[in-house]
Parts: C-alpha cells; structure tokens; sequence
C-alpha cells in the first residue's frame, strides 16, 4: 500500500509538471463496477469540470473484454478486444496507453466506493488510516470493498505521485432522517452501523447538480441499470432511498433479489442447508430478472424475449417496472406528491419501454412518460464528472502542502 500521509514532495517518476493541461491539474476518475472499469481524465474549464478523455474496459474477466478510449466528442481514440483477467490488469493496461496520451500524469486520482461502513460518510483524501477503515468495514459490503481496495492499492503504485481521493456512494444519502435510515431491530444494532446506508448518492449527486436551480422541493430519481434504487428528496437532499444495508436491498434487480421477507432466508438456510456465502451468492448472482426469466438479466435482451412471447421475460420486465412504481407510490405519500420524476442509469435512460411500464398508473399524480409539462425526465448521470467536482474541491482545501 503506497498511499502517503503526505504528498508535499511527490514520490513518483513525474517530474512536477506532465500532469498539468494548460497549467491546471488533471484528475483521473475511476469507477468500478462488478465487470466493468469506467474512467474519466478531467482538467477544469468553464468554471466546472471538463472532460479531456473518457472510456472504460468492459467485460472484466471474459474473453470477449474490451478497452476502449475516446475523445470528448466520442471520436474512438484507442480501441483493444482482449481478456482482462482483473480490474487491476485493466488499469495497468489503460495507465500504459494514458502514458502515451499527451496529457501526462493526473494531479490526482479519485475513486468512486460503493460502500464505506458507518465511519466513512464523507468524500475524502486516501491515508493509510482511512484504507484501514475500509478494510475494516468489509463486512459491510464484501462483494464490493475487496475489489475496491485492490483497485486503490495498484492505483496508488502506478500514480505514487498523484493524490488519491475516495468518493462514497453512501455520502449523499448521510442527510436520511432517523425514521429512514434506522432499522426495525434492537438499538444495540444501530450502534454497530446496522443501518439503511443508501447507494447510487454520486448518481443523484450528479443529477442534483445538472440540474441546479431547476431542481423542484419534491422529487424522485430513479437510478434503473443492472443495480437499481429510487430515491425521495425534499429541497435537492436525500430523505429516503431504496437500498439498504447493502445494495441487494430494494426493487429486483439484474441478479440481485432486492429485498424479501426473511423467513425466506430462515428457510433456505433450514430446509436448504445454505450458509452464509451461498446465500450471498444466490442473492446477488442468480435472483432478480435473472431469477424470474431462468438466468437472463440483460435488459434488451428481456425486451426481445417478451416481445416474442416470452412469458418468463413479460413477468421479469412486470415484476421490475411494479416494483419501482410501488416505491415511487410509496415516495409521493412521503413528500406529500412528486414534482419530478428523474430516469437515469443505463435502464432509466434507455429503455422507454420500462419508463412506460413504470409511469403506467402514475398518471393520477401527473407522471406520464411523454410528458411535454417536463415532469418526467430521463437524464445522463455523471458520477465521473461529480466525482472530479469532489477531488478538485478537496484538492483545493489543501493549499499548498498538497500540491506536488
């Protein structure tokens, strides 16, 4: 682990300056997901962030994996179709054609956590103590935290000269009332962190922030891809969200159940013998779409399948557009109505067949998909570019004795 307490003289190979687009810092966002590796190098114009090159390695772990770098206008600048075994063999491979890139070395490295444990609420700077904190609260999100400190870990040893930032998806939902975010289970739990955290916060922050002071008191966004979670604001802040302790919790999803009364749980780990790992297993990988349509949990291709007849595929796509409108039902009765309804994720903004399905019945409150009043909307989330708001904002704080 080479992440410093202090970054005042560098220790990389840099020489101080290859890192700076026009004399401002750049920044490089990575966001990993559970097969995928997303990134973002970022220099700052405009007075907001600006996108210099963007891409991502799909397919992590397949033999159809991919690596594609593009420009800002989506120009396709390197493209490589081979196996990437791990997230850290994709960010070896994608710092070798950054070398070659003319913009250098970044500034600074931010990097997108899915889950922080009840200590880490809060966008901050990589110490070795706050890394302990995470590896400490891998019990929290153990299908997330590991993969997340191994990516941190090589980032640190490629970019030493670099600092190095965690953005947690949690922090946005940090603002939930008790009557949220507290479970119904003996205090004592609370205290040790059992509670609903929340995720997709730098989506909603993203989309917070697009859309300024246009953002009305009461809203609902709904973050829709092989993860989904819907989420009530009152005065752009979170107040209630779908996930919970962890993100299996809240509407189906691709592979992961979304919740589910626990004697279900009581009973497979009676009748069917499963410990705790294979249960892990059964809810993350093999439940949600997956579950109802025999194994399939990509979106179009569930779209294809209904079309053509598909009762299994018909139910997967019914039993996930009820369940997010039964949340967003749910939501209007918390804020007392709805004066937005934001899609966003690969879901939300893509499929207009879900967005229908989903709006089907929500007319009463005036949410109609093709809604020309604006009171639906699908809009691109941007957690890259939020989390480079983040990193250059701490970067900032710093002054002088974090600069290289």
């Amino acid at each position: 682990m080479q992440i410093r307490e202090s970054t005042a003289s560098g220790d990389g190979d840099g020489d101080g300056d290859d890192d700076v687009e026009g004399g401002v810092p750049t920044i490089l966002v990575l966001n990993s997901g559970s097969s995928s590796l997303k990134f973002g190098l970022f220099t700052h114009a405009g007075g907001d962030e600006a996108l210099l090159l963007e891409g991502s390695a799909e397919g992590i772990g397949r033999h159809d994996g991919s690596l594609r770098i593009k420009s800002p206008d989506g120009r396709v600048l390197v493209q490589q179709d081979q196996l990437l075994e791990t997230q850290t063999e994709a960010l070896q491979k994608l710092a070798g054609v950054l070398a070659h890139q003319k913009y250098g070395r970044p500034s600074a490295v931010g990097h997108r956590v899915v889950h922080g444990g009840p200590h880490l609420r809060k966008h901050q700077r990589l110490t070795p103590a706050v890394r302990q904190r995470l590896q400490d609260a891998v019990h929290f999100a153990p299908l997330h935290i590991p993969p997340a400190l191994a990516l941190i870990d090589e980032a640190a040893k490629i970019f030493g000269d670099a600092q190095h930032f965690a953005c947690f998806d949690t922090a946005f939902h940090a603002t939930m009332p008790p009557l949220a975010a507290q479970l119904p289970l003996p205090r004592r739990y609370v205290k040790s962190g059992v509670i609903r955290y929340g995720f997709h916060g730098l989506s909603y922050e993203s989309l917070v922030t697009q859309l300024g002071a246009a953002l009305p008191p009461r809203a609902v966004f709904a973050h829709l891809g092989n993860g989904s979670s819907v989420c009530a604001l009152r005065d752009g802040q979170s107040v209630d969200t779908s996930m919970g302790l962890t993100p299996t919790g809240g509407v189906p999803m691709g592979t992961r159940s979304g919740d589910l009364d626990p004697g279900v749980l009581l009973y497979l780990m009676r009748v069917e013998k499963l410990d705790a790992a294979a249960l892990e297993t059964l809810l993350n990988r093999h439940s949600g779409l997956a579950g109802y349509s025999d194994g399939e949990s990509d979106m179009q291709a569930l779209e294809r399948r209904a079309a053509a007849g598909d009762a299994n595929a018909s139910l997967a796509l019914d039993a996930f557009a009820t369940a997010v409108r039964k949340t967003i039902g749910g939501y209007a009765a918390l804020l007392g109505g709805i004066d937005l309804l934001v899609f966003t994720g690969g879901i939300g903004e893509h499929s207009a067949e879900i967005r229908r399905r989903v709006c089907d019945g929500l007319a009463f409150m005036g949410l109609v998909e093709s809604d020309p009043a604006g009171k639906v909307r699908a809009i691109h989330t941007e957690e890259e570019k939020q989390i480079a708001r983040h990193c250059r904002t701490l970067l900032a704080a710093q002054g002088p004795t974090g600069t290289r």
